[in-house]
């Protein structure tokens, strides 16, 4: 049965980093006004957890979207494993230059989400740094 509306299939993942909010060109007592106990000189981390929504039309043959196992396998590779375990700041790239927030972090998951999918899906990340925090960024 084809269907011409869109669908939208949800996976979601899980990775543990360390980070510090601060801004290279404040002092310290500006850094610790703006981002409090998050501009801990030792850092500190989360349990993040990330949502990847996928939205198109089912492939009339095989009745899927996408094989959620391609999705899972995707997430891994270019999220997880990519930031699992790791000191944001010191170890990751993308954040050499850019301040590792919630927001920061879910942008960059999605860059590196987006870039290996085909373009007729539509994309959405949301990744919680907290059961009350969460960040979401897409098409």
């Amino acid at each position: 049965m084809e269907n011409e509306k869109e669908i939208s299939v949800y996976r979601r993942g899980h990775f543990n980093a360390a980070h510090r909010l601060f801004v290279n060109d404040w002092d310290f007592d500006q850094n610790q006004k703006v981002f409090g106990k998050c501009n801990n000189p030792y850092f500190h981390g989360h349990n993040y957890e990330i949502e990847v929504c996928l939205t198109g039309k089912i492939d009339p043959i095989t009745g899927m979207l996408i094989n959620l196992d391609d999705l899972k396998k995707l997430i891994s590779e270019e999220v997880e494993e990519y930031l699992d375990h790791k000191n944001l700041n010191e170890q990751i790239e993308e954040f050499k230059n850019l301040n590792p927030t919630v927001e920061n972090i879910c942008i960059v998951a999605y860059n590196r989400i987006r870039k290996k999918l085909d373009e007729k899906y539509k994309v959405r990340v949301r990744l919680y740094e907290t059961k009350r925090n969460y960040a979401e960024y897409g098409d």
